[in-house]
């Protein structure tokens, strides 16, 4: 059995002989890691004190049922074992890159001025950060996606910030191509936008932490800020306007997390682990 979770689906009780396959995208966020974001209110934070207590009790008793770890990143792999006490393997996820790909080389050219943020609209995205920092700049910022942050988000923008909405797949990768960097100011478990940014061939713009750290190339296919911060951000953005970076460069490095790398590495893995319980 494989269970794909970040919460309770590692805690399935199997049949004993049943070999179970957790492929973790990372330990329940709310408990652990994210536990300070989730309950910031320190009123709510003590009334719902035992109830926590109680599912992390669980949650570590649950940890134990899989026979096995995969984790989607070292950034996973480290909490899986702070807060799980299990060894893990990394596997990165897929992304799509034949969707994700470079215009036409007649194209390649045309960049245009804006920056990109593709993101849900909610607060640990900090895409708040971003606006405060272009309305500070005035340059060209686009932002995709749609959250419960959006209208308060639009109130804090200026004019050369501009709300995209929610994009098909065919929009949001005309969007990706003509940019000059995708900005990716939170730290997530892996990450998918920055992959899909390079896939065509641009630039990112990340925080120094989480999965960015292992699908971005500092220096060759984007550059980082240290804190979250709007001086932090301005710094780099600035930075980013003296360097010239390769579009193919960006591409090859998206390349290395194609979707038949992960299945020949996964399926690898399952075999291997399959024959040892059999023999």
């Amino acid at each position: 059995m494989i269970s794909i979770t970040s919460e309770a689906a590692k805690g399935i009780v199997t049949k004993p002989k049943t070999f179970h396959l957790c492929y973790c995208l990372t330990p329940t966020r709310y408990l652990w890691s994210g536990y300070q974001d989730y309950f910031q209110n320190k009123a709510f934070r003590f009334l719902t004190k035992p109830i926590i207590s109680y599912l992390r009790y669980w949650d570590r008793i649950a940890s134990q049922r899989p026979d096995i770890y995969l984790a989607i990143s070292k950034n996973i792999k480290k909490r899986i074992k702070k807060y799980y006490h299990r060894d893990s393997k990394v596997i990165y996820p897929p992304i799509d890159i034949q969707k994700w790909n470079l215009p036409a080389e007649s194209e390649r050219e045309k960049k245009e001025d804006y920056f990109l943020v593709v993101s849900r609209l909610v607060k640990y995205k900090k895409v708040d950060l971003v606006i405060k920092v272009f309305n500070k700049l005035g340059l060209p910022l686009k932002i995709v996606g749609i959250g419960n942050q959006e209208r308060k988000l639009k109130r804090l923008a200026r004019k050369n910030i501009e709300f995209l909405g929610q994009l098909t797949d065919k929009q949001l990768l005309g969007y990706y191509q003509k940019s000059q960097a995708v900005i990716f100011p939170q730290e997530e478990d892996f990450g998918l936008v920055p992959l899909e940014g390079q896939a065509c061939g641009r630039p990112v713009i990340a925080y120094r932490k989480g999965g960015a750290l292992e699908t971005v190339i500092e220096g060759k296919t984007g550059l980082f800020f240290g804190s979250q911060t709007q001086k932090a951000l301005i710094k780099v953005v600035r930075k980013f306007a003296l360097i010239k970076f390769s579009p193919q460069a960006c591409r090859q490095n998206a390349e290395r997390f194609n979707q038949e790398r992960f299945k020949r590495e996964i399926v690898k893995f399952i075999e291997e682990k399959w024959e040892n319980i059999q023999s």
